[in-house]
């Protein structure tokens, strides 16, 4: 039997602050989602519609989010919702969840590299993508392969230049909403966007087909669960950084929503590559393009960094569980799961030739997956949420002794799973999604009945989680 050298590390060591843990969740929402879809959003629903649907996304995002909360706080370890929907749903859920996640994750950190390595052409038309893909490879592998610490601090910057650049927007966006700030000679517009062609000129079902989008934006927010692990003192953090996340990303979404949609005409907005680099060019801020093109390139950058250290800590909980080799739960010296971190990143940039060779096939089923595996998350994460609460009712455990609780239960998970089920449903009434949903769903079948023949029938065991708090209920 193999021992573990003295000095090599067991456990992933808590060495996050409550800052890191805030601005990783923060970052992880705030991204090309809002700079490039947003949109599309509002060309699809108009100002008004996609106000509302950023409005009901962020409340989605929250129900999910408290959920999370709870069952972090009573069990802080990394791999968060995949550990709690084994231990709280069943081992074939937590299965699934784990390998769909990382599945969705590792194929977007390969689609930012490329994405980053065409933003950089802008400057440099005569260096070849696959060299920038290189080189923005090797950096963010070198990021999460040091410590830690060193890739919390890295996603803290980032995360500060993304949310600078949007609080700029809101302010600059809002003196020339109101005249403070003229542009390219033409009259401050103040509401006169939002009701010259009435509130909803696409009608009120745009609103539904814009929210796929939107749910879509604000998922990335549960990557504080998968930190918790690695997070000094969770139970303080955990809260603080939910409430203090849930409130600015409303804020920022809304108010760049609204200020975007009172500058822009909605039938203009929707076709444009970046409505954030047209108001800038708008009220004359010198090389607009070129300062929303790096802030864009350092969202993309951040994406990638996250995704990267999330399907890392997952596919080591998945190895913790016994559903994935055993040496993707190895750490180095350093702690981290170092052959999680290298088989992350090899899927990751194999990812990229399936756009190349096997665009309309293999790509579009990873892509397909990808879009499901959100939602699903946030179902697994209400889910849990709700048999630990009544598990623990059951066994006599006392609400007011949870550190940190979901307020009107059931009502609030229940009603989480339902908003998410009902995004399936506008999925499948839009013809030109309806075909992810298949294949993301069909995904999800495969990898139960993999499950079943896999552990079931040959009645492999899933050990006890080795990196559980010492908690007696949990336990």
């Amino acid at each position: 039997m193999q021992t573990v050298p003295e000095n090599q590390p067991k456990e992933l060591q808590r060495s996050m602050k409550s800052r890191h843990l805030f601005m990783l969740s923060l970052g992880g929402v705030i991204g090309t989602g809002l700079f490039l879809g947003s949109g599309y959003a509002i060309g699809e629903a108009g100002p008004a519609g996609a106000i509302i649907a950023y409005l009901v996304g962020g409340l989605l995002m929250y129900l999910a989010m408290i959920c999370l909360g709870e069952l972090s706080v009573v069990m802080p370890v990394s791999g968060s919702f995949q550990v709690h929907a084994t231990k709280f749903i069943g081992p074939a859920t937590g299965f699934v969840i784990g390998w769909i996640y990382w599945l969705s994750w590792a194929l977007y950190v390969g689609l930012e590299f490329v994405a980053a390595g065409l933003l950089m052409t802008r400057w440099f038309p005569d260096i070849p993508v696959w060299v920038w893909c290189t080189i923005f490879t090797v950096l963010l592998f070198s990021i999460n392969a040091l410590t830690t610490r060193s890739f919390a601090e890295t996603e803290y910057w980032f995360s500060g230049i993304k949310v600078l650049a949007v609080i700029l927007f809101i302010i600059i966006g809002a003196a020339a909403m109101f005249g403070l700030i003229h542009m390219d000679a033409k009259p401050a517009p103040f509401f006169s966007n939002f009701i010259g062609d009435g509130l909803f000129p696409t009608g009120f079902t745009g609103v539904f087909v814009s929210m796929m989008t939107v749910v879509y934006a604000f998922q990335g927010s549960e990557i504080m669960g998968v930190a918790a692990g690695e997070t000094e003192n969770p139970q303080q953090t955990i809260p603080r950084a939910i409430r203090n996340i849930v409130i600015r990303v409303l804020l920022f979404y809304v108010l760049a929503i609204f200020v975007l949609s009172a500058i822009v005409p909605w039938q203009e907005v929707g076709v444009m590559e970046s409505p954030f680099v047209t108001v800038f060019e708008m009220v004359g801020i010198p090389y607009a393009a070129d300062i929303m093109n790096f802030v864009i390139l350092t969202a993309v950058l951040s994406v990638g960094n996250t995704g990267l250290f999330a399907c890392t800590r997952i596919l080591f909980s998945l190895s913790q569980n016994g559903m994935a080799h055993a040496s993707f739960g190895k750490l180095n010296r350093r702690g981290i799961p170092i052959n999680a971190l290298l088989i992350s990143m090899v899927f990751a940039l194999l990812s990229l030739l399936t756009s190349v060779v096997a665009e309309e096939t293999l790509f579009v089923v990873l892509l397909s997956i990808s879009g499901v595996g959100g939602l699903l998350t946030w179902i697994a994460i209400a889910l849990a949420q709700y048999r630990f609460r009544k598990q623990y009712i059951r066994e006599g455990g006392k609400i007011e002794d949870l550190k940190y609780r979901v307020p009107f239960f059931p009502f609030v998970p229940i009603l989480c799973i339902l908003m998410c089920l009902g995004i399936f449903v506008f999925t499948a009434y839009d013809p030109t999604q309806r075909n992810s949903l298949y294949w993301g769903l069909g995904f999800v079948v495969a990898s139960y009945i993999f499950y079943y023949f896999r552990y079931t029938r040959r009645k492999i065991e899933v050990p006890v989680l080795s990196n559980e708090p010492p908690n007696d209920f949990v336990q």
